[in-house]
């Protein structure tokens, strides 16, 4: 009998260690690391516009409409002059455009997109965009990041396109015949823009700048031609430097050379005054 107790108790003893090792074994046993890729979205960075905002021009706001024009000619008239200069478009119908295209540059399309010339967006135009109800709602037009890209595009615009190059057939002087040419050349579908430009002209006299650009008021001074005859072109030099040093215009220097372009060659020998028998 104590013979059996004993064995019982032997095998207990055996049973409670053997478990007791399997527990300490699941305790000890090394666990398997699992790392979890934590996906974190990165903010965007915004890309920097500042480089591409383009210049707008501020304009008083509740003044008279007359203090307003003359503010803007005040700001545009040397733009104009030059491009007439360049391009041979009267400053006067450029400046008289401008005013009425742009509200005196405080018009919604000038404000949003410096253009101040109405110009379309038309086919070919890879430049910036911006929409404007117009003759339809939502028409594109172009957008400038300077006022004086819309002067130099206005050049572009009306020397670049066949159908205006009657005007240019026209006297420099003769605003009333370029602002007529200008619609019947399909510019503006309004029958009175011809009068309103030239009223504009003509309430504002800005014909005086084209008289100025001309060489009519400009100075009393006259290059002594019997001294400088001919200049020769040195590398740099382009028409409207050549014609601003000797008091000349584009127009008249390339009268006097025979050119029918703008393009010069070093070394080309160019008559400063009218030739004979030419």
């Amino acid at each position: 009998m104590i013979g059996r107790i004993f064995t019982l108790l032997l095998i207990s003893t055996i049973c409670f260690s053997s478990c007791k090792s399997k527990k300490t074994s699941t305790r000890n046993q090394k666990k398997h690391n699992t790392e979890r890729v934590v996906r974190v979205k990165q903010p965007v960075k915004e890309r920097d516009t500042k480089a591409e905002e383009p210049t707008v021009i501020e304009v008083a706001a509740n003044i008279p409409y007359s203090e307003r024009v003359a503010n803007y000619i005040n700001e545009y008239r040397d733009i104009a002059k030059e491009e007439m200069l360049q391009y041979g478009i009267p400053a006067s119908i450029t400046l008289a455009q401008g005013i009425l295209e742009s509200g005196a540059g405080a018009g919604e399309l000038t404000m949003k997109a410096n253009n101040h010339f109405g110009i379309k967006c038309h086919t070919g135009w890879e430049g910036d965009t911006v929409y404007h109800d117009d003759d339809e709602r939502g028409e594109c037009f172009r957008k400038y990041n300077d006022p004086k890209y819309s002067y130099r595009d206005h050049s572009l615009f009306l020397t670049q396109r066949s159908r205006y190059q009657d005007l240019f057939k026209l006297r420099k002087d003769d605003y009333k015949g370029w602002a007529k040419g200008l619609k019947k050349a399909g510019y503006a579908t309004d029958p009175k823009y011809p009068d309103k430009l030239i009223g504009i002209i003509e309430r504002y006299n800005l014909e005086a700048f084209d008289e100025e650009v001309l060489g009519e008021k400009v100075s009393t001074t006259n290059p002594d031609v019997s001294k400088i005859g001919t200049y020769s072109v040195k590398p740099g030099d382009t028409l409207y430097s050549i014609s601003r040093r000797f008091n000349l215009t584009v127009e008249t220097l390339k009268g006097y050379n025979g050119l029918k372009s703008n393009d010069l060659a070093i070394g080309q020998v160019l008559y400063l005054h009218p030739v004979k028998n030419q």
